[in-house]
């Protein structure tokens, strides 16, 4: 099988760790199917060439695609760069792609649409995703809960669905929870690849990021753990075993 492509954006060497497994384990991969890289610690090779990835998979990170560029660190402006300098060839191409929480502002501000703080960010913890009518057609949510749970946490979101984008799950908080592009490009507002014991590293190493108020933090651990969530993991799988290939 040629290898996922695996671009990782969280600058915490604990918080990518425990990212990079729960993609393994969610999307039912090996190391060996992956190419990972993480963008704070290196760049994307200039002579990389997608033809050889399956698919791509970018996950999430704490950084927010509508800070001005001035407000971010230089890590910050790299890791955006490294990611965003890939999305004009998936999208005209229309290659397999999976992005995950940051990733959906970065398949949106590629495409022109906005992404700010003005409406729609969610607070840590479970959201319910309700499928649309083009929803239940797509081969990655076909047959699974019209209803169902996931994980979110964003201070940024999109305002419009992006230009020939397809609208996919919607919750009431966030309108825009997953969206297509073409027929193989995808994107989440929740984290696909997230569980109760996955936030529970990131609220600890978020805390002080400005999500939450961080004497709250063992509630919104006791909050996640209570919640049943487990479709989300099952559209990162079929992502994968839907574009595996030779």
């Amino acid at each position: 099988m040629k290898p996922f492509l695996v671009l990782q954006l969280r600058p915490e060497t604990e918080a990518s760790d425990d990212e990079f497994a729960a993609i393994l384990r969610k999307g039912g991969l090996a190391e060996g199917d992956t190419h990972r890289i993480r963008l704070d610690c290196e760049a994307i090779p200039a002579d990389l060439s997608l033809d050889v990835y399956s698919g791509v998979i970018v996950g999430g990170g704490p950084g927010c695609v509508s800070d001005p560029e001035a407000a971010k660190t230089p890590m910050e402006r790299r890791i955006e760069a490294g990611v965003m300098g890939l999305m004009p060839e998936i999208t005209a191409r229309d290659l397999p792609f999976m992005g995950c929480c940051y990733g959906i502002g970065i398949l949106a501000h590629h495409l022109g649409a906005e992404v700010s703080k003005r409406r729609f960010s969610e607070p840590v913890g479970a959201t319910t995703c309700v499928q649309t009518e083009a929803g239940r057609a797509d081969p990655l949510l076909d047959g699974l809960p019209g209803m169902f749970r996931a994980f979110v946490g964003h201070k940024e979101a999109l305002q419009h669905l992006p230009p020939g984008c397809v609208h996919l799950l919607a919750s009431e908080p966030c309108p825009l929870q997953m969206i297509r592009y073409g027929e193989n490009v995808y994107a989440t507002q929740f984290h696909p690849e997230a569980d109760s014991d996955g936030f529970e590293v990131r609220i600890r190493i978020y805390k002080d990021r400005g999500y939450f108020p961080p004497e709250t933090a063992a509630d919104l651990v006791a909050m996640c753990r209570a919640e049943d969530v487990h479709v989300p993991e099952t559209i990162l799988r079929r992502f994968v075993e839907r574009y595996a290939r030779d």
